[in-house]
């Protein structure tokens, strides 16, 4: 097991600011995904916050205080960072087996059984091919509530379909000698199909009922993203389903009959990320913006968090976003934005088991910011955040807690890593 690095965490913010400043996104092409790279060179400013980037949009002012740029705050807690698995293909989605292993996807459409130790297995037999290209391929991977008696894993995946493709979400049975899944099943798909390969989501999680809730794209393409607004449509939602794939009892639109069952909220350019808040309960998502306006939201039942008729940010090509409202009635503010996009992965609120400073703190994975978001939260606001994993330079795509109390973190890129972040031993 590799060591990365062993020092207190204050120390990385110094660290961050003599980086080679980032690059803003490219103007907008036929096809560019919220996650990739930019060109142009920036001067940087400083503003208290972790962000030493100028805005994209300084025209547009938040809702509220600390909506944007909170200021910057440091973790006192010496940590160590830890490479458990490398060599994987871009590690997409990770979830604990009873027993503490981890079963991980790897977005080219593998998955694998790897250890707390760093062991890793081969690639286990009956998932379906994936449609592997930008944004598409093999996304996240969950165990049903009862896995212990029936081995049952869901994983979401971008499907060849029809025409195009599809963002869709499977189930299959673990064997016993975990050698292959059986009986799977495509339990439910989001269409159309679509032939570009971008904004599938797709993040999966259970709710404390035992119904799965499923973030997924609206697909990027201008003709299509609109349908974020239409309830008849599953493109820009976040939908609420059994381990069947049909819609929950208690949804919040299972009586208009104009409206997809399934629907649980609205208004989602790409969320990638589901989290329940530990003392509240509360949901919580993360969504990619396009130049700015990447956002975390606390999500409430029937509510409709704007996408594409309400946004911060403007279009890759400067333009502003439809009509440039960033307020509008009818429509949720975002809970945080950033502004530039920093392309937010997996979420994870912390329960503090190891660091105790950290305790309902929510971590955010950065793709483009190729970071860790730390925002520490009190009243459902943000008061403060911090930079982490810097050091790595690489993309982030998901950050969960283990069973041992430790940050498990992957990243995406052609050999990803698993690394840990646990409390430093003095």
């Amino acid at each position: 097991m590799k060591k990365l690095y062993k020092l207190p965490l204050i120390h990385l913010v110094i660290c961050f600011l003599t980086l080679s400043v980032l690059a803003i996104s490219i103007g907008c092409k036929s096809q560019i995904s919220e996650e990739a790279s930019s060109e142009d060179i920036v001067e940087t400013v400083d503003d208290g916050s972790v962000e030493s980037l100028p805005k994209e949009a300084p025209d547009q002012q938040p809702a509220f205080e600390n909506q944007t740029r909170v200021a910057a705050v440091s973790t006192v807690t010496p940590v160590q960072v830890e490479v458990v698995a490398e060599n994987l293909s871009h590690p997409w989605g990770i979830t604990f087996l009873p027993d503490t292993r981890m079963l991980i996807s790897e977005k080219t459409g593998t998955i694998r059984i790897i250890t707390l130790q760093g062991e890793v297995g081969d690639t286990l037999l009956g998932v379906p091919p994936v449609y592997y290209r930008q944004d598409g391929g093999l996304m996240d991977i969950t165990l049903d509530p009862d896995f212990e008696n029936n081995r049952t894993v869901y994983w979401a995946f971008s499907e060849p379909y029809d025409t195009g493709y599809i963002a869709s979400v499977a189930r299959g049975i673990l064997s016993e000698d975990e050698s292959q899944f059986n009986d799977v099943k495509v339990i439910y798909r989001a269409p159309p199909a679509v032939a570009g390969p971008m904004h599938y989501g797709v993040r999966l999680l259970f709710d404390n009922e035992n119904q799965m809730l499923v973030a997924l794209g609206e697909r990027f393409e201008h003709r299509h993203r609109i349908k974020a607004q239409e309830l008849s449509s599953a493109f820009g939602k976040i939908i609420r389903i059994d381990g069947e794939g049909q819609p929950s009892a208690g949804n919040p639109f299972a009586d208009d009959p104009n409206a997809l069952a399934e629907v649980y909220a609205t208004g989602f350019r790409d969320p990638q990320g589901l989290a329940f808040h530990p003392e509240t309960g509360d949901l919580w998502s993360s969504d990619h913006g396009t130049r700015a306006g990447d956002e975390i939201n606390r999500i409430v039942p029937g509510g409709n968090y704007g996408w594409p008729i309400v946004a911060y940010g403007l279009e890759y090509s400067r333009e502003p976003i439809y009509d440039g409202l960033t307020q509008k009635e009818g429509t949720l503010q975002p809970v945080y934005y950033w502004d530039p996009a920093i392309a937010p992965g997996g979420i994870n609120f912390y329960s503090g088991a190891n660091i105790p400073e950290w305790k309902n703190n929510l971590f955010v994975a950065a793709l483009r910011g190729k970071h860790l978001a730390r925002l520490v939260i009190d009243n459902d606001k943000v008061v403060g955040e911090e930079r982490l994993l810097t050091d790595l330079e690489q993309r982030l795509r998901t950050v969960i807690e283990g069973p041992d109390g430790n940050l498990y973190v992957s990243t995406d890129e052609d050999e990803g890593m698993i690394v840990r972040i646990r409390k430093a031993d003095l």
